[in-house]
């Protein structure tokens, strides 16, 4: 009965110990999670509001645009890029943005895989390790597995403008991202777009082409080639700061949930040890009292 007390006392002091490290990870991902999620929620405003421009200027285009990014061509080369984070204990966070990439490359890109066009650029090491793994028959690019250790504008925009080239020299036919979108500090889920090559999402309809009113100055050309690679990397940057802010979010989250399992486990724990301390002390007196009327009755 010693031998079981002793391993209750030491099963409380662990989990004690380890409630310490959740409440503290919950603290520093919450304040983590204020900075990113005021990030995103600046960002997104100003990206959707330039993604709207896009979408107008295209629908009144009339394919009189001679930009390389709008080019839809027969898909033979693919690069998925997969955001993750580089550190774990975030749920199922990392997992559900892989399981989407999984998903679209076994669907869509089955063909490329086998024939070795498929490359994956991973942001973040969960993705990178997962991809290493198991898909090794793709070209895993991993220049930019660190990038969320310095994530200002002006080195994403190096990681975006190399895809961006890469799509323009024929390296690659599409571009697409699958990466964590930010809803609130308890909700995050996947999310799959396509980057390159630029495609509208929403039908060209009358109201929209009559809501489309630019006037452009200098030529319509000449002023898209500094436009489009602009709104693309300021939509690759809002990519990574969703992923952040997510990321944040989903840690703080099962952090919150591990220590409240913690708690519960702590109580039934600690109702085990009262039990068996109990009994122990029942046993001991009952062993004293037996002693005592054996001794009475010599």
């Amino acid at each position: 009965m010693a031998a079981n007390l002793k391993e209750v006392r030491e099963r409380i002091k662990s989990v004690i110990g380890t409630q310490q490290i959740t409440k503290a990870m919950k603290m520093v991902s919450a304040a983590k999670l204020r900075r990113a999620q005021q990030a995103i929620v600046d960002m997104r405003p100003y990206a959707d509001r330039l993604n709207t421009m896009m979408v107008n200027i295209l629908a009144n285009a009339d394919g009189d645009l001679n930009s390389d990014f709008g080019k839809v061509r027969e898909v033979e080369k693919v690069c998925m890029v997969v955001v993750t984070s580089s550190k774990g204990l975030c749920g199922a966070f990392n997992t559900n943005v892989i399981k989407l990439a999984v998903a679209r490359i076994e669907e869509k890109y089955r063909d490329v895989l086998e024939k070795g066009n498929l490359s994956i650029v991973c942001i973040g090491k969960k993705g990178n390790d997962y991809f290493r793994r198991h898909y090794r028959k793709a070209n895993l690019i991993s220049d930019h597995v660190l990038l969320f250790q310095d994530l200002r504008y002006e080195q994403v925009e190096l990681a975006a403008q190399e895809l961006m080239d890469k799509f323009s020299d024929l390296s690659y036919d599409v571009v697409e991202v699958s990466y964590g979108r930010f809803k609130n500090a308890a909700t995050q889920f996947p999310e799959l777009q396509t980057f390159l090559p630029v495609v509208q999402d929403q039908p060209i309809t009358e109201k929209l082409k009559q809501r489309a009113d630019y006037l452009f100055e200098p030529d319509k050309n000449e002023l898209l080639d500094h436009l489009l690679p602009s709104i693309l990397k300021t939509s690759f940057y809002k990519f990574l700061l969703d992923t952040h802010a997510s990321e944040h979010g989903a840690r703080m989250t099962a952090m919150e949930k591990a220590t409240e399992n913690a708690e519960e486990l702590l109580k039934e724990l600690r109702i085990s040890y009262n039990k068996a301390r109990q009994e122990s002390i029942t046993r001991e007196l009952s062993e004293i009292v037996g002693g005592a009327a054996a001794l009475e009755g010599a």
